[in-house]
């Protein structure tokens, strides 16, 4: 039997310091180790389409252009780059991860299976991005007329989430037995628990990792720290991504609440760097807030896996997304969303009771091994491929 020809397609870069691109890469390795070979398309840094490299065993990695001023621009850019790379390519199978690259793939791809990874949704994610968008009711009309016809057309779609799942099931009226649940997964290998953690004799040392989009509540960490600052010594350090914007205002806001010396903000790292940054941390900070995109669209936060699995323990809103990865006071320390007053209690807690903080380590870290490793990820997705008649192969 011959290897199934597969593709996966992402409007995204990769490799890039951001989660979506730690999933991108794992998923097109399980693809690749569970089928023998996968395509892999996403953006190219400049205006050239790349030759295919093998980025990863068994993945080939061609880079797209994407050029243009606006979103719009971009979109159709990549696309028309997209249309001439298929046009020659048959498929037996093609998972892509949004509406900006999946709508041509209705049309183009008629005779591959379709399998759709809904990790966000632009009708309800772009707001964040570019406010006022969702008073332009056309621009919100087309862009979930796109996403249905996603939906209907996929054969599978798969999501990290729950929340999603039941979003998707009840909002968007996708049936059932379509929709395949994969939570994120961890390298263990790279986060893993310092060997011997000692006290760092000028504080408690807080760390908050991944974009600075609103919904990530960096700014509620700024005030935590500002409070916890007037009990006991403590540093935040923020590594991600995000506008200057972005990054003036938490900045300004240290500044005006007298922690701007406490705080420490540096861009996102690869994966191997940030680990060490975890080891060097006491507690991480996953404020998430009350908005639609944790609510009600779901997520499934690798920050919290990540940080869970390199023994690092964790304070973070106490949401139905979290609580799919795990308990309070076993594997995480859960708090009211938006509250700054039960953040900062939080870190005292952890700070004055050492075995509570080890004992919440210690278990969040095997529960990742037993169920959120990147192999158990990959051997559900390579299930749904088989669920859809896509089979492994004997000889390739």
């Amino acid at each position: 039997m011959s290897c199934a020809r597969l593709a996966y397609v992402s409007f995204d870069t990769a490799p890039a310091t951001k989660g979506a691109s730690t999933h991108i890469e794992w998923f097109a390795r399980a693809l690749a180790q569970a089928f023998g070979r996968v395509e892999l398309v996403t953006i190219a840094p400049g205006a050239e389409a790349s030759s295919p490299i093998e980025r990863w065993p068994g993945v080939f990695h061609t880079e797209l252009p994407a050029l243009g001023e606006t979103l719009i621009d971009r979109v159709l850019c990549f696309r028309r780059f997209l249309v001439h790379w298929l046009r020659e390519r048959p498929f037996d199978a093609i998972q892509f991860r949004s509406i900006f690259e999946g709508l041509p793939l209705l049309e183009l791809a008629a005779e591959s299976r379709l399998i759709f990874e809904v990790n966000g949704l632009p009708s309800i994610e772009l707001k964040y991005r570019y406010p006022g968008m969702e008073d332009d009711r056309e621009l919100m009309r087309k862009l979930m007329a796109q996403e249905q016809a996603c939906f209907e057309a996929a054969h599978r779609i798969v999501t990290p989430s729950g929340v999603t799942r039941d979003y998707l099931i009840t909002a968007r009226h996708v049936s059932p037995e379509k929709i395949r649940v994969i939570p994120n997964g961890v390298d263990v290998e790279i986060f893993r628990p310092m060997a011997d953690r000692k006290p760092e004799a000028r504080g408690t040392r807080l760390l908050y990792f991944g974009t600075l989009s609103a919904w990530q509540g960096v700014d509620l960490g700024i005030r935590a720290l500002a409070q916890v600052c007037v009990e006991i010594p403590a540093t935040l350090t923020i590594i991600g991504t995000g506008s200057r914007h972005e990054k003036d205002a938490l900045t300004a806001l240290a500044r005006k609440l007298g922690v701007a010396a406490h705080l420490n903000v540096i861009e996102a790292v690869p994966q191997a760097e940030l680990a060490a940054h975890l080891r060097e941390s006491d507690i991480v900070l996953a404020p998430l807030t009350l908005n639609d995109r944790n609510v009600t669209q779901g997520c499934c936060p690798l920050k919290i896996l990540e940080s869970m699995a390199a023994g690092v323990p964790v304070i973070t809103s106490d949401l139905p997304v979290v609580r799919e990865l795990g308990c309070h006071l076993e594997h995480f320390l859960l708090v009211k969303a938006g509250s700054v007053d039960e953040i900062a209690q939080a870190v005292l807690r952890l700070a004055a009771d050492d075995a509570l903080a080890r004992r919440i380590s210690e278990r969040a870290r095997e529960h990742v091994f037993e169920r959120f490793t990147w192999r158990h990820a990959g051997d559900a997705l390579a299930s749904a491929y088989e669920e859809i008649g896509i089979s492994r192969p004997r000889i390739c």
